[in-house]
């Protein structure tokens, strides 16, 4: 193959990837400035009016029934689904197609994203064995995708391709164990009619997968469904983006043969018609032309790869900043130290920071010991330690978990500053730690 054949295909093959690295980037650099007008609405400008709008009720209704929740509970539990429907199609796509979709390319982000939950975790209970904030072993547990892939991306060359890739895929695995801790540990009551309603719906969708239903609008309005009786179910509300991810269609409606046999007749139409004068508000037939190349492309992409890119810049700049700016505002009543001595800060900030890294290195070498794994060919050690160090950035599943751990105010907000600390010093550490690595290397 010629070479510049050859480049071509590579910039084919890198290229969604490079697209949904900058959109990490952009997000995350959002999400740093939404943090800090939060901190700063609370800390020197009204705290009062923050807490007073997030309190704000919010009522759907029909006839006499309706239903009253307050806007942070429309943003925690309302739009956090559709996060968490991005979170499970990105783990579907990569179980079928990408990093996690055999035994030897997800071996390593899977050691390496077991390491980077259970020691943080370990760490946690250490500081709060028997204490009332025992329930809070979760927190520390969780990588925020956006953030530690913004920080890669602004590093560059400084960070090889194949860590890059390693870390979106922990990431995405670490996403599945948040997940599944959510669903196993931090549910209360369950309502065991409402679950089953729940189960009933999903099970619909997944026949009318099988059966070739393809229609985004039928699978959104299920999962309307399906998002209610899960709240009602007792199961955390967010869940049932999870679930409904599942069911997408990963599937085409029509093969490439056949959508490239219609687009060629359909471009042809449209030659035969002077395409240099067409006037389309007054051709019909041009017009005609134009929504069969449209439907066309439509049908032979999947539902699940249309549905996430829908959904990347909604979540990434809207639902993000809105969970940020709703929940970031934290207090700082005392000082950063006082959060470090308390048990519960020092869980999650040495969980993050310190068993974060430690956990994924040390499951990764361990298992390239045991020739379990390979470490991608153009990274070293030292490189790996640096995106371990990048993946004690909690911040949005963190907060998230702590949301559902902490019962009272005092312990969330104690558990919300302490994880922006241990996310600013992961971002610190793991930016220095590259970069001397490339200066050493270099």
């Amino acid at each position: 193959m010629p070479k510049h054949h050859q480049h071509a295909l590579l910039r084919l093959i890198v290229a969604p990837f490079e697209r949904f690295m900058a959109s990490s980037m952009a997000s995350g650099f959002l999400l740093v400035l939404v943090t800090l007008f939060a901190l700063a609405w609370v800390n020197f400008l009204d705290e009062e009016s923050y807490h007073h709008l997030w309190n704000t009720t919010i009522t759907l209704g029909v006839g006499h029934w309706s239903f009253v929740q307050t806007l942070h509970f429309w943003i925690n539990d309302g739009l956090m689904a559709l996060f968490f429907l991005l979170v499970g199609l990105e783990i579907k796509r990569e179980l079928l197609v990408g990093e996690l979709a055999s035994p030897r390319k997800a071996a390593l982000p899977v050691v390496g994203a077991l390491g980077g939950m259970l020691v943080p975790a370990l760490f946690f209970v250490y500081f709060n064995q028997g204490l009332p904030t025992a329930s809070g072993w979760g927190v520390p547990m969780a990588t925020d995708i956006a953030f530690a892939l913004g920080v890669v991306t602004l590093l560059g060359r400084r960070v090889p391709f194949g860590l890059k890739v390693f870390l979106t895929a922990l990431a995405i695995v670490d996403d599945l164990g948040a997940v599944l801790v959510i669903a196993f540990f931090y549910t209360s009551q369950l309502h065991t009619g409402m679950l089953m309603a729940a189960l009933a719906v999903l099970l619909v969708l997944f026949v009318a997968n099988r059966l070739g239903v393809y229609s985004l609008l039928f699978y959104c309005l299920g999962g309307v469904l399906l998002w209610w009786f899960t709240l009602q179910s007792g199961v955390h509300a967010t869940l049932a983006g999870v679930a409904l991810a599942m069911v997408i269609p990963a599937r085409q409606a029509a093969s490439p043969g056949m959508f490239l046999s219609e687009a060629q007749r359909l471009l042809a139409d449209l030659a035969e018609r002077q395409p240099d004068k067409l006037k389309l508000l007054s051709d019909a037939k041009a017009i005609d032309v134009i929504k069969g190349l449209e439907e066309g492309c439509e049908l032979i992409q999947p539902p699940l790869l249309r549905m996430e890119n829908h959904l990347h810049h909604v979540v990434g700049f809207l639902i993000m900043p809105l969970f940020a700016l709703a929940n970031a505002g934290v207090v700082f009543h005392g000082s950063l130290p006082d959060h470090l001595l308390s048990p519960l800060g020092a869980g999650i900030v040495c969980g993050l920071v310190l068993g974060k890294p430690l956990g994924i290195v040390l499951f990764s070498l361990l298992a390239r010991l045991f020739k379990l794994v390979e470490l991608p060919a153009d990274a070293t050690v030292s490189q790996l330690i640096g995106v371990g160090c990048l993946g004690g950035i909690g911040f949005t599943m963190s907060i998230f978990i702590a949301g559902l751990a902490f019962p009272t105010p005092a312990m969330l907000e104690s558990a919300k500053a302490s994880i922006l600390l241990a996310s600013v010093l992961a971002i610190c550490i793991g930016t220095l730690w590259l970069l001397l690595c490339k200066r050493r290397d270099g």
